[in-house]
């Protein structure tokens, strides 16, 4: 996945409009951008948007529940799990705990609803309270759905109390720098997707685009949206290029012809096996992305 485009649960027709805008990932959404009044009306529009597109949709099928502190979690994973999303984003998540909590609620609502156990995945947001952000290393190992990593700004700006995230220069301040920084290196540690947090300028296109590069740069592979207009910015933002394939093809083939070796020639430089590691992951990016040599 490249791109995960939040879509408001209780909008029947946000949710039509998304269904051709290219996402990779359509998070269907029933916590912040529904009313607390429209809650069960979104549970019931989500369920049947998902029943009836799962099947014929390019993209998968998130739904973001409410989180496990509110109290609501269980009635809508009672309303969506038989619709049979593809996954569930947690919101606030405070550690891998929370992982394992959701994923057994998950295992009795698959049961009841006849799918297979562990058939619906878990994309937690883990830096979305001041707790949280103490906690990304316990995810490793947490739970076979994991399907990712990803953080917030929004939310840990109101928890810790900052008027902004970000400096004059649109850069994110130091904790907020913090929280990034450690999604990355959680998710490397899990061995699961990094995927970056959502621009919430969607008019400012040069400085989205300027943060997915930046994003690609550091190792996210993929980024939310909250705009049907950003997708195709993320999506060729973390869609490998062509030099990019045809270089890390030779460096694969290279260190196979030569059986393994700890360093290989090619063009005259030297190239180790962390840059065989780099090569091999970009590769199953593109391979993910349809792209190949």
């Amino acid at each position: 996945m490249r791109s995960l485009l939040f879509v408001p649960g209780d909008s029947e027709r946000k949710l039509e409009k998304a269904l051709g805008c290219g996402a990779d990932v359509l998070i269907v959404d029933l916590e912040d951008s529904v009313a607390p009044a429209n809650k069960q009306a979104a549970r019931r529009i989500a369920a049947d948007f998902i029943a009836a597109r799962a099947h014929e949709a390019h993209a998968a099928l998130y739904v973001r529940v409410n989180d496990l502190a509110t109290g609501l979690t269980d009635d809508d994973l009672a309303a969506l799990v038989p619709a049979r999303p593809n996954g569930v984003m947690l919101p606030k998540s405070t550690g891998g705990q929370d992982v394992q909590l959701l994923s057994a609620k998950l295992r009795v609502h698959e049961a009841e609803a006849g799918l297979a156990d562990g058939a619906i995945r878990i994309l937690p947001i883990i830096t979305e309270t001041a707790a949280a952000v103490f906690a990304p290393s316990t995810y490793a190992g947490a739970s076979g759905r994991l399907a990712g990593l990803t953080w917030g700004a929004e939310d840990l700006s109101a928890a810790i109390g900052a008027r902004t995230a970000r400096d004059d220069a649109g850069r994110y301040t130091d904790v907020f720098r913090l929280a990034r920084a450690l999604t990355l290196l959680a998710a490397a540690a899990a061995d699961v997707p990094a995927v970056d947090t959502v621009f919430p300028d969607f008019r400012d296109m040069a400085g989205f685009e300027a943060e997915c590069a930046a994003a690609e740069r550091d190792g996210f592979t993929a980024k939310m949206a909250i705009h049907p207009d950003q997708v195709p910015v993320i999506n060729a933002a973390f869609t490998p290029s062509r030099e990019a394939i045809e270089r890390s093809t030779a460096i694969v083939s290279a260190f196979q012809a030569a059986e393994h070796p700890g360093v290989v020639a090619i063009e005259g430089k030297m190239v180790d096996r962390p840059h065989l590691r780099l090569a091999e992951r970009l590769l199953a990016r593109a391979k993910a992305a349809g792209v190949t040599e």
